[in-house]
């Protein structure tokens, strides 16, 4: 059976419930939500499982904190014996506006400490689902801006994004990165 590691990067914890550098997390909630799983706490992360026609997806929320995420998505892609080609990482990007995302299947880490870790440890050849979060803050302001929580408003302008994202995951398991890549990335653009 083909199997998928999909990781939605966040950090533990009630405090960071919320805030923009969850997103990643979000989005597997959504996924979680949508297919009736739940996940469980295991070694560096909750986990939960399902299966779409046949094919098995592991979904990976990692209990590292942020800047050790690569621990986290190496010891699940080893453990479960998973192509790299099969993992695909959702984050939170500063660079986007809010609700907009971008699909890639490899490129650099663009600032963010969850994908700099990961790439330190397994290359930067790996699918990554990037979801805008804006940059209105002051310079020097971004740790407090993706520390921030979300508005009701902001999520309003989210969760289409969000929505959206589990489309993208089940595409990318059923029918692979190009040609999900071609049919969303032109509905991420704000």
């Amino acid at each position: 059976m083909d199997k998928y590691l999909i990781c939605g990067l966040g950090n533990p914890g009630h405090e960071y419930e919320g805030t923009r550098h969850n997103t990643g997390f979000m989005v597997l909630d959504a996924f979680a939500k949508a297919s009736n799983i739940v996940f469980e706490d295991k070694r560096y992360g909750f986990i939960a499982e399902t299966t779409i026609k046949g094919r098995k997806i592991i979904l990976l929320k990692p209990t590292t904190f942020m800047n050790l995420s690569g621990n986290a998505v190496r010891y699940w892609l080893n453990k479960e014996n998973i192509d790299q080609s099969r993992l695909l990482v959702i984050s939170d990007d500063v660079a986007l506006p809010l609700g907009a995302f971008r699909l890639k299947g490899n490129g650099s880490n663009g600032g963010h400490n969850g994908l700099g870790h990961i790439q330190q440890l397994i290359g930067q050849n790996y699918a990554r689902l990037r979801m805008g979060v804006g940059n209105d803050y002051p310079r020097g302001g971004q740790i407090d801006w993706v520390l921030g929580h979300y508005s009701e408003d902001d999520m309003k302008v989210l969760q289409p994004a969000i929505d959206l994202g589990v489309d993208i995951i089940k595409s990318f398991v059923l029918a692979g990165l190009d040609i999900t890549m071609n049919q969303f990335n032109k509905l991420g653009k704000k």
